[in-house]
């Protein structure tokens, strides 16, 4: 099966989740805070504390939908890769260059701003200055993500301390003696523009939160992403809202009306007032600092996310090739150029901060797409769409979202919508002329209209499935244990799919709470949609069952080999298996059966793609054959570097486990012993079981943990040899035995 990219293309996973929360907070703060407080509250008033909040709740939906399509769709830049899967390619090119020019352009933007508040302190032309700092975040940016996360980091930790200092010096300020009255009177009257006002302003404002989501545009590189992401994005609009919020109430509270409507560097001004306290400039050198830390982050974040679009976007043939190509430091080198290079132009010829504002209102049409699109890869039902994180309140989130974000773009002006359709207009030119004839239409629309009897598009469905077997089976879903536990039917003899199914049947209604003897039925009628993986003689089956409490497989050995009569390739597709001249299909020699509680559909649709990744693997057919017993049969199917072997009684640490319980016994970390082999026996061991001299002990664990077992067996071997504890491996070295076999 292919999949989207050579995995040698992909990048690294380097950023964790403070990695997260510092580019998503320093992609956020820049100029809708040290520049736009005063004009928004030109436009609402002392109505403006509240627009940047009602903003803020207002990114929600958007934040809810990048989540979920991540943690199914963890590609570089991610919402151009969720539009362009869910609506099509014309969609994704629509957003993909948007998305693309807006935060190149928000980035250049940032960058000017920076050089003008060096400015106030140090004579220096601003251009000259935008350009440098360009190239050298363009440098940072090329020598790696985690190098570029940690110098966001750093600009963050500076940014959010001194806003902290800022605001509580500033709410001190406002509630000291006789400072209620003053407060009270720059609040009222609260609305003096009307609802209307307040409504255009959080439009205005709501810009300001957009670059929460850049950081999906990394997801690619994010460890742990079904955590890391949704939870560092929620920490970081948590904070930027209580910095916009608390700091633009200090700025209403202590600054003249007239003054503030026409101010655009309030931070500053309202510094100077409330930190005036601080010898000499002091107070003004700290907002300066905070004001040159944002701006930094921005423009970094902005470098860092804005060059994953042309490489995504190559990926799929939509643009020139040459963007493709990861650089020697894992980083998508001719994107970060092309993206500097474009904000070099715009610094020098173009108003960049009215192309900022007006991109904007694009980013807002990018939200209600992405909405939009959780909204089609859940109704079109597509088989291998597995998110570990799901949006709540679904579809009313979304709904909100896709209203909410469209209205908005409204409030900002016939301009801002003409600005819009113009992009969308030679986005759709581009895709019309160059990229159409390269590329297939694909996306879940497709499979959306099949279900409304249009047609259909199975590519998608194969995509996200290599994307399944890519990624692999998580820490919570216990795969290593589930294969552990697993029961094994070895049959030496001839053998027809029906008895193989009656006496899988058997196995598994003891694990049922009722009997469910329609079982046999069940299993025979999964059979059409079981996965034969492309040249290896197995078939994978699933099936949810209600009455089970956990996963469960079934492994089954037909020496001789067994007839089939249907499957696929893969979850979702049409094509069917190769059969014989009579119509037959192919013979199997291992059968898998999972089986899952009903409703648990992202842990089985993982779990499944783990299975069938480790049967698909072209040692696995001839290291199935020969193992000798259930232990080593099992075996084949763990990881390599989440198992090692034991042999009770070896030279070493093996030595001290003879005639010990396991609960006497220390392994590293949380390494679990699921099976013991003594000698016809598999044993599935308890804490009081008994270790003799001889047994085989089959220990899971985290590759670090599994290490370190490793590892302590070898600093005490006296001789034994490698055999003494042996790791995974047995696909990578089929010819020479069984899976983990060694020599006691």
């Amino acid at each position: 099966m292919s999949s989207a990219a050579d995995s040698s293309d992909r990048l690294e996973k380097r950023l964790g989740l403070v990695d997260v929360y510092a580019i998503a907070t320093g992609a956020m703060i820049s100029s809708g805070f040290f520049l736009l407080p005063g004009i928004a509250a030109g436009r609402a008033g002392p109505a403006v504390v509240l627009a940047y909040i009602l903003s803020s709740l207002l990114m929600l939906p958007g934040l809810f939908s990048i989540a979920e399509l991540s943690s199914a769709m963890p590609r570089a830049a991610g919402t151009y890769f969720f539009i362009h899967r869910s609506l099509g390619p014309w969609a994704g090119t629509v957003g993909g260059f948007g998305d693309w020019l807006t935060l190149t352009f928000k980035s250049a933007f940032a960058l000017v701003g920076m050089g003008a508040y060096l400015a106030i302190f140090v004579d220096v032309p601003i251009q000259p200055v935008a350009i440098a700092l360009t190239v050298a975040f363009g440098a940072l940016n090329i020598f790696g993500a985690k190098e570029t996360a940690r110098l966001q980091l750093v600009l963050v930790v500076t940014l959010v301390t001194i806003m902290a200092f800022y605001i509580g010096q500033g709410l001190v300020e406002v509630v000291g003696e006789g400072a209620v009255a003053t407060v009270s009177g720059a609040f009222t009257p609260f609305l003096p523009f009307g609802i209307g006002a307040l409504a255009s302003t959080i439009g205005l404002v709501f810009i300001s939160y957009a670059g929460l989501t850049k950081v999906a545009a990394a997801a690619e590189e994010i460890r742990d992403l079904d955590r890391n992401l949704p939870l560092g994005m929620l920490l970081a609009l948590g904070t930027i809202a209580f910095i916009y919020a608390g700091g633009v109430f200090v700025m209403v509270s202590v600054l003249p009306a007239e003054e503030l409507y026409e101010d655009l560097t309030p931070v500053a001004t309202a510094g100077e007032e409330i930190l005036s306290w601080l010898p000499g400039q002091t107070g003004l050198i700290l907002v300066v600092i905070a004001a040159i830390a944002a701006f930094a982050s921005t423009g970094n974040a902005g470098i860092l996310t804005a060059s994953r679009y042309p490489l995504a976007m190559a990926r799929d043939r939509l643009t020139w090739s040459g963007f493709d190509q990861v650089g020697r430091f894992g980083t998508p080198t001719v994107g970060i150029l092309a993206t500097c290079v474009l904000m070099i132009i715009s610094i020098l010829f173009l108003d960049v901060e009215a192309l900022a504002s007006l991109g904007s209102a694009f980013l807002l049409l990018i939200f209600a797409l992405v909405n939009m699109s959780v909204i089609i890869m859940r109704e079109s039902r597509t088989a291998s769409y597995a998110p570990a994180f799901r949006s709540p309140f679904y579809p009313w989130t979304q709904i909100i979202g896709v209203i909410s974000t469209l209205g908005l773009i409204a409030t900002l002006g016939p301009f801002s919508i003409v600005f819009v359709l113009v992009v969308v207009g030679i986005a759709t030119a581009w895709y019309r002329i160059y990229a159409r004839p390269r590329v297939e239409n694909r996306g879940a629309i497709y499979t959306l209209f099949a279900r409304l009897g249009e047609r259909q598009d199975a590519g998608i469905d194969e995509e996200l499935w290599s994307i399944l077997q890519e990624r692999g089976a998580s820490e919570e879903d216990s795969f290593d244990e589930l294969v552990a536990r697993a029961q094994v039917i070895d049959l030496p003899g001839k053998a027809d799919m029906t008895e193989v199914i009656g006496k899988v049947a058997g196995v598994m209604r003891s694990q049922l709470q009722r009997g469910m003897q329609d079982l046999d039925e069940a299993i025979t009628a999964s059979g059409v949609r079981a996965v034969v993986p492309e040249n290896a003689s197995a078939v994978v089956h699933d099936l949810f069952l209600e009455d089970l409490e956990h996963p469960e497989v079934v492994l089954v050995r037909a020496k001789r080999g067994v007839r089939i009569g249907g499957g696929r390739r893969f979850p979702g597709s049409s094509g069917e298996p190769e059969a014989d001249e009579n119509g037959n299909g192919a013979r199997v020699h291992a059968l898998v059966f999972l089986f899952s509680p009903e409703g648990r559909v992202t842990q089985h649709l993982r779990l499944l793609a783990q299975l069938v990744t480790m049967v698909e693997h072209e040692a696995f057919p001839e290291v199935w054959r020969r193992a000798h017993d259930d232990q080593e049969l099992l075996e084949t199917l763990l990881r390599d570097e989440r198992y090692a072997s034991i042999v009770v009684g070896s030279p070493g640490p093996p030595s001290k486990m003879v005639d010990k319980r396991l609960y006497e016994l220390t392994f590293p970390g949380n390494t679990l012993v699921a099976m013991v082999r003594r000698g016809d026996r598999t044993i599935f061991p308890k804490g009081d079981t008994l270790l003799r001299a001889g047994d085989r002990l089959t220990v899971i664990g985290s590759p670090a943990d599994v290490v370190t077992l490793q590892g302590d067996a070898s600093r005490h071997a006296t001789g034994g040899g490698s055999g003494d504890v042996s790791g995974g491996g047995s696909r990578d070295a089929a010819g020479d035995g069984a899976a983990g076999t060694e020599e006691a």
